[in-house]
């Protein structure tokens, strides 16, 4: 198969789908591969390292798309990028359909194979591919929002760790997946006072009994979110419904009695995001102000980090990429279920509940 990475056109957007590592992979198990030239320089990558790889540089995204029968990327095509799809592409990235319409019927029409990061679900319920950069954003928002507390960001001026004699910031973590964990993760050792909301009473226990009285675990009801919010310095809104929009959890009406320049990081957007006022950022202008709170809502964002969550993207979606590569599509998810699952658009259809639930179209089961 010829396999084709290209160079992200979203705002800001410095990570890259393959490595030359995986390159080397897939030229291992017999496939070609194609890159744009200059494609993975901001991740780190020179465009020697992909050809001394084995890869074939092409000078433009449109000769990569043209030329690919598998086009493997980070984030979803921008309305720039439609003209590319075309039926019996395989397209392989990250695609947050459940909040993207217009590429959702771009993706149908086109008739374009549409396999979603996101969606791949092992049995467990766990997502491989979605995990390392849950890890990272969870990371990074405890560390943005740290950081916009800060007076010179228009935050309230609190600092999260406090010192001795004064308060710590208070943060409450909405979510304990994947994001929240490491959201938490970094906000203990930050020395924040947290408080985590969840309706899995065994994910509570089990970081109750990691932590001990160092957090604090509550039940995500309606009334313990709006408590926990009203009290916060920085909420972290760390909700996942896979492949469906994000449920609207914290409530314009709370902020009137937060603390002016509180901070609410959204980790949630790329799915429509945790507030009734969620929209999307970009980290060159990350942050929007509504009733003295700060927003922090970048939908890409570890690609402030793109070296470190390229190889982590990679190490998690080579092996399913692979599989798509050497067997074709149809063979590989009757090979693995989770990788059906991560099958989005099927042959001009849609195939995901949760994205066929939000746009009211009809499901068709793989």
């Amino acid at each position: 198969m010829i396999i084709g990475t290209v160079k992200e056109v979203k705002n800001n957007e410095f990570r890259v789908g393959l490595t030359p590592s995986s390159v080397k992979e897939y030229i291992h198990h017999g496939h070609s591969v194609l890159f744009e030239m200059n494609a993975g320089v901001n991740s780190g990558f020179s465009n020697e390292d992909y050809i001394n790889a084995g890869a074939k540089m092409l000078k433009t995204a449109s000769e990569v798309w043209n030329a690919s029968e598998m086009i493997v990327k980070v984030k979803e095509p921008l309305e720039s990028e439609f003209g590319y799809l075309r039926e019996g592409l395989l397209l392989y990235t990250y695609l947050h359909l459940a909040a993207n319409e217009p590429l959702t019927k771009a993706l149908i029409e086109s008739k374009t194979q549409s396999i979603a990061y996101e969606t791949i679900e092992l049995e467990d319920g766990s997502l491989p591919c979605l995990k390392p950069m849950s890890e990272v954003a969870g990371r990074l928002g405890a560390i943005e929002g740290a950081k916009y507390l800060e007076k010179p960001f228009g935050g309230s001026g609190v600092l999260i760790s406090g010192v001795p004699g004064v308060d710590q910031a208070k943060v409450a973590i909405i979510g304990a997946g994947v994001v929240g964990e490491n959201a938490l993760k970094m906000l203990v050792g930050m020395g924040a006072r947290v408080t985590v909301l969840d309706i899995n009473l065994k994910k509570l226990t089990y970081l109750d009994d990691l932590y001990g009285n160092r957090i604090q675990t509550m039940y995500s009801s309606s009334d313990n979110i709006e408590r926990c919010v009203k009290e916060s310095d920085l909420v972290i809104g760390a909700v996942l419904l896979p492949g469906a929009k994000a449920p609207k959890l914290i409530k314009r009406s709370y902020y009137k009695d937060m603390r002016p320049g509180s901070v609410i990081v959204d980790v949630a957007i790329d799915q429509g995001g945790s507030t009734e006022v969620s929209k999307a950022t970009y980290h060159d202008n990350p942050i929007y102000v509504v009733d003295g709170i700060i927003h922090y809502t970048v939908a890409n964002m570890p690609g402030a980090v793109p070296r470190t969550s390229t190889i982590a993207l990679n190490n998690a979606t080579l092996k399913y990429g692979l599989l798509i590569a050497d067997d074709g599509l149809d063979i590989a998810m009757n090979r693995s279920e989770p990788l059906k699952k991560g099958v989005n658009v099927y042959q001009g259809h849609c195939t995901c509940p949760g994205v066929c639930e939000a746009f009211d179209i009809p499901l068709m089961e793989i």
